[in-house]
């Protein structure tokens, strides 16, 4: 498959991230083989000196060696190498060798050097950032050492810097790419468990989930807060962050639906956000129909809408299309950072929960920080929940705030 061949072109990594079952080991027992083999089983190859860097011993062995798709499967019997265990080798008749290293030691990469380098789910590696660097400076043989990545993503700041380098290239693949390899009831079972999920976006898609430094959501958070049941709710509201422009390159207008139990005291109550509604391009009328429709299939029982751009004008524009909506026009007195710290502060205690299906949403969340909006355009998704939540639970709580009595 495409994803699973060498880019062309004059790159020191070649980072191949893909979803879980991609291909991924495959692609580096493949691209070890080809640059150690030569034409005929006793001529050399491109490459002599090989490091094969998994999280631990046994993994290397057991994986990128010893698997269904390591390198041993993959190699046909005239030029199948010798496996020494007690030297943690892999020796070609060629006289070329691969070497086994764990990431949890990475001093033993010290003395070494190679001319090549295949490194497994580097993502996961407790010292990443350690090991990387003595592999690097252990790379220095031949005239074009290379190494390749192959790695589900994981936001960790040695698979983003890595990413960001010129002399890195970047094969992409989701579970799919490979399901011709992979048992049916496997993909029948992720994808009912995990599509539309930010967990499935990593594990399935092979989409790298960047969380802004200091975000006032994570992708940790925002996994825990998944459910797959919502109990009956005492209120519903959809929430629209008005979009004052039409056309493609508009910004998008917010809308979200999110609903609450508020039996008891506030301590107790649990909000659920339902549904990501969010349209973009469509002008007034088309965002107003929008958040109506929602209503009507949500059955939610008020329209919240921040009224900053549009004043007066926004529920002139939702009342064209219904004169009799629930309807509250909110201002924006505070910036979204103000605003979303004490939505960010329910997650943390564990009150909001998220339905499957708001990836987008999700996305734009774990780019908020105290700072700012961190991705680029306006956080529309965002600012709409941050309404939606705070009618809901905010709100509703400062009356039972209990009064302070100042003591003379």
């Amino acid at each position: 498959m495409e994803h699973q061949l060498p880019p062309d072109g004059d790159w020191r990594a070649w980072v191949i991230m893909g979803g879980r079952g991609a291909g991924k080991t495959r692609a580096g027992a493949e691209w070890v083989r080809s640059q150690v083999e030569g034409a005929r089983p006793l001529d050399p190859g491109r490459k002599r000196r090989v490091a094969l860097v998994g999280e631990t011993y046994d993994q290397v062995r057991e994986v990128m060696i010893k698997g269904d798709s390591g390198i041993l499967a993959c190699s046909p019997p005239d030029r199948m190498p010798q496996w020494k265990a007690s030297e943690r080798k892999l020796i070609w008749d060629n006289g070329a060798e691969a070497q086994v290293f764990s990431a949890s030691e990475p001093e033993a990469l010290r003395g070494p050097q190679f001319d090549a380098a295949w490194v497994d789910e580097l993502a996961k590696w407790k010292k990443a950032q350690d090991t990387w660097d003595m592999l690097q400076f252990a790379l220095r043989l031949g005239e074009k050492p290379q190494v390749c990545v192959t790695t589900t993503p994981r936001n960790v700041n040695i698979l983003k810097a890595l990413l960001k380098s010129p002399s890195t290239v970047l094969t992409h693949a989701p579970t799919e790419a490979n399901k011709a390899n992979l048992a049916a009831s496997f993909l029948e079972e992720v994808r009912s468990r995990y599509s539309g999920t930010r967990l499935g976006r990593q594990e399935l898609d092979g989409v790298l989930l960047a969380d802004a430094e200091g975000a006032l959501w994570t992708t940790e958070m925002l996994q825990k807060a998944h459910v797959e049941i919502v109990p009956e709710l005492d209120r519903i509201v959809v929430a629209v962050d008005p979009s004052v422009s039409s056309g493609s390159g508009s910004d998008e207008c917010g809308i979200v639906v999110a609903g609450a139990r508020t039996q008891g005291p506030p301590r107790d109550w649990r909000a659920y956000v339902l549904a990501d509604c969010t349209v973009q391009g469509v002008g007034p009328t088309g965002w107003a129909n929008a958040a109506i429709a929602a209503m009507d299939v949500h059955g939610a029982e008020r329209l919240v809408a921040e009224v900053n751009q549009g004043g007066q004008l926004v529920e002139e524009v939702i009342r064209q299309v219904d004169p009799l909506v629930a309807y509250k026009g909110v201002h924006a007195a505070r910036g979204k950072s103000a605003r979303a710290e004490p939505v960010a502060a329910l997650y943390e205690q564990g009150r909001v929960r998220h339905v499957r299906g708001l990836t987008a949403l999700e996305e734009q969340m774990c780019l908020m920080t105290p700072r700012g909006f961190e991705g680029q355009g306006s956080p529309d998704r965002m600012d709409a929940l941050v309404w939606a939540l705070h009618e809901l639970m905010i709100a509703p709580a400062a009356q039972y705030r209990v009064p302070r009595i100042r003591v003379l």
